[in-house]
């Protein structure tokens, strides 16, 4: 079972992207911002570390890009990150992957689409 953090102001979209990823056998905790997924994130790198992080871009107090930057600049295991947001324009996508997402996804997601891309970033495609 692989670990999966979702980092999302908004509880609706935690809740869809949790039963998506819950009813394929992940483990999935939540974050409402930034600085809250950094913590998380530090705090379980010494014991069981996240597998994926799926973030929203726009968020109060730090947001997507912000968390993806603190946390790739730290010297702990890294596990990639699909940037979720409603913003589409190629821009969005360049800014995400130099934040360091390895995947930049548009909402709404659809489920088919995002199992496709945790299990290809967790190393579980058939």
């Amino acid at each position: 079972m692989k670990h999966i953090l979702i980092v999302d102001d908004a509880a609706t979209v935690r809740m869809y992207h949790r039963a998506i990823l819950e009813g394929a056998g992940h483990a999935v905790s939540e974050a409402v911002n930034g600085v809250e997924a950094l913590e998380k994130a530090l705090t379980a790198a010494s014991t069981t570390p996240f597998d994926l992080y799926l973030v929203d871009v726009n968020m109060p107090q730090m947001d997507g890009y912000s968390f993806l930057r603190a946390l790739r600049a730290e010297d702990i295991a890294q596990a990639p990150a699909i940037m979720v947001s409603t913003e589409a324009e190629d821009g969005d996508r360049r800014q995400a992957v130099e934040a360091g997402a390895n995947l930049y996804i548009v909402k709404p997601t659809r489920p088919q689409l995002l199992l496709r891309y945790v299990t290809l970033l967790l190393g579980e495609a058939a």
